[in-house]
């Protein structure tokens, strides 16, 4: 048993005669100070799975469970302490009229913490931002800042978890190494366990020690780190997966 165990979960979208399948009975099952990777090309499912965790997306068969605990729907208050999510868009995941103080003000105002002055200043050391990025609001924040932003104010509560939807592919290539160490960093010095989601071979090579490959909602096939490096695949769709990725994985292998 996992810190995070999924088991045959379903989750489909619509009413009777136009539903969509977009999770299949999925499982996994992800470890305490993990860094597990879900990789799929767009409409897999992959990130509809991170929805359902969180209570975001609606769970029609099977189970999520924290620590072996089924959850809760809705989620109860205490499960945002464990789990928090950031999300693909920098862009659209921070209000453009609050500011930064704001934005990691209201989770500790929401979850009754007595020393914020103390947690925004460290959040905002911890994610490479100083006391001069405060009172800003987002459109004065590059993507990349507004991305450390995010991870801030989901690292606030001091999860044990960290959901991660595509976290770097809207931001520019040479910003993206930079959020990539940073989370990498944050995991090493905190203990935490991630769920990655990304097309992104590469990224997954870099930053997870395993990975589950999804496509139309399945489950594919699981791989190791080594394994995805070593081109190690049993499955078609993953070996084409891994052609397309031709490339890039070697400099990954390299980075990790």
């Amino acid at each position: 048993m996992g810190l995070l165990d999924i088991e045959n979960l379903e989750v489909t979208f619509g009413a009777a005669g136009n539903r969509v399948r977009a999770v299949r009975g999925v499982s996994l099952s992800v470890t305490k100070g993990e860094s597990y990777g879900i990789v799929g090309e767009s409409g897999s499912g992959k990130s509809t799975i991170l929805r359902a965790i969180c209570g975001l997306a609606p769970i029609s068969g099977g189970q999520v469970r924290l620590d072996g605990t089924p959850l809760r729907h809705p989620r109860e208050p205490a499960f945002y302490r464990r789990i928090q999510m950031v999300f693909q868009d920098p862009y659209a995941s921070l209000h453009p009229r609050h500011t930064v103080d704001r934005v990691l003000s209201e989770p500790l105002a929401i979850h009754g913490f007595s020393d914020a002055e103390t947690r925004i200043e460290q959040a905002l050391k911890d994610v490479g931002l100083g006391h001069g990025f405060r009172f800003r609001y987002p459109h004065q924040l590059s993507g990349g800042q507004r991305q450390r932003v995010a991870i801030a104010r989901a690292l606030i509560l001091e999860p044990q978890v960290l959901l991660l939807d595509e976290p770097t592919s809207a931001l520019d290539a040479s910003i993206q190494a930079e959020v990539l160490n940073l989370l990498d960093r944050l995991r090493a010095e905190r203990g935490l366990t991630f769920v990655l989601v990304s097309h992104d071979l590469a990224v997954v090579s870099h930053m997870c020690d395993r990975l589950l490959v999804m496509q139309h909602g399945m489950a594919v096939e699981e791989l190791t780190r080594e394994n995805l490096q070593s081109r190690a695949a049993t499955q078609s769709y993953t070996r084409a997966l891994l052609t397309a990725s031709e490339g890039y994985l070697p400099q990954a292998s390299k980075a990790s």
